[in-house]
């Protein structure tokens, strides 16, 4: 028997001093662009733990942090000018 596949089958979950949440998402897109938003939106969260359904069961696909998001969305300014 294996399992299902969920419908959204990307998960984060969001950490830091004052939060933990996790979010479901239906594309690997949709997944980075709510990491973007939340850990460089200047709020409570420091990490984001990224998951990814395959083969029946959760793996870990990636950390990021925000140091990293901050670092991406400044050298992406610095490109557009």
């Amino acid at each position: 028997m294996s399992a299902r596949k969920p419908s959204k089958p990307w998960r984060v979950t969001i950490t830091g001093p004052e939060v933990e949440a996790t979010s479901s998402f239906t594309s690997e897109e949709k997944t980075y662009a709510f990491i973007r938003a939340t850990l460089g939106g200047g709020g409570p969260a420091d990490t984001a733990k990224i998951e990814q359904w395959e083969g029946g069961r959760w793996w870990h696909f990636e950390t990021v942090t925000v140091d990293e998001i901050r670092a991406a969305q400044t050298t992406s300014r610095d490109t557009e000018k």
